[in-house]
């Protein structure tokens, strides 16, 4: 199995790589590929022309949430790969979702409808895909409408939704999770890092997306030295075992005060990096 993380804020070689907010990568499995979530923008689609990556064969997109930084390449997508199915949470399209950091502004996503269309797998519960298609096993598993039981991230305060009403705070029911063959994709992990890994009950060794640890913003709560270190040696205490590669939405800060703790496997991943699991 590879990962190789197609965008990114960050770049592996700025030289060869765009980078933008957002994130999408591509996961080559023994029997398929999948893209998950596709960034902001058509970057993911720059550089994996770069590392020599064909989108148009992909099977399945998996669309972690309804935020414009993993859905907005969307349609780039879909213009150019006319199989894949798309796996996307009920909530995700049904809802509006803003940001008040700085000024309110959206951050949803514009669904391609007519590009969608015949080709969506539509998720409200825990799900398993690929049931009975030819040449792909029934090993990949979505996990939605993850339970709440830990902390959740300090930066969600500044995050709203909306269902055709009023805006609320956002209460992340429209992220979901993915897993295949020990391997698990977080998104953005709105939900928590915790409480996303305690909703799969499968085993793990490896754990791949964003935390969204954030690092001191304008007018941001965000994680303490202590917080993030209490954090850190949960995982490694109940995940000896399992890697971690976390980037877009896990700032500098979050990352160096994790990896301190002695036994956690944490790793950075930017633009252009392939991960062979």
């Amino acid at each position: 199995m590879i990962a190789t993380v197609l965008c990114d804020n960050r770049s592996a070689d700025a030289a060869r790589f765009r980078t933008e907010h957002g994130l999408s990568v591509h996961l080559q499995t023994d029997s398929c590929q999948l893209l998950l979530d596709t960034g902001a923008s058509d970057v993911f689609i720059y550089n994996a022309v770069q590392l020599g990556i064909d989108l148009s064969r992909v099977d399945y997109v998996f669309l972690s949430h309804g935020h414009a930084d993993h859905t907005g390449g969307l349609r780039a997508f879909l213009e150019i790969n006319s199989k894949a199915k798309v796996i996307v949470s009920e909530e995700a399209l049904s809802g509006r979702f803003f940001s008040n950091r700085g000024s309110l502004h959206s951050i949803s996503c514009e669904w391609p409808a007519e590009l969608m269309a015949g080709r969506t797998i539509i998720v409200k519960n825990q799900t398993e895909i690929a049931a009975n298609q030819p040449g792909i096993p029934n090993n990949i598993r979505v996990i939605a409408d993850i339970s709440q039981n830990y902390p959740l991230p300090e930066g969600n305060r500044h995050l709203l939704a909306s269902s055709g009403g009023e805006l609320e705070p956002d209460t992340f029911r429209h992220e979901m999770a993915l897993y295949t063959d020990g391997f698990l994709f977080t998104g953005c992990a709105h939900n928590g890092l915790q409480n996303i890994l305690s909703a799969c009950p499968w085993p793990l060794h490896t754990v791949l997306g964003g935390f969204h640890l954030l690092d001191s913003v304008p007018d941001a709560r965000y994680e303490t030295e202590a917080e993030l270190h209490d954090l850190a040696e949960n995982l490694a205490l109940n995940y000896p075992s399992t890697n971690f590669y976390t980037g877009h939405c896990t700032g500098d800060r979050a990352l160096r005060t994790m990896q301190q703790v002695p036994g956690l496997h944490l790793q950075q991943f930017s633009a252009g990096e392939r991960i062979v699991i």
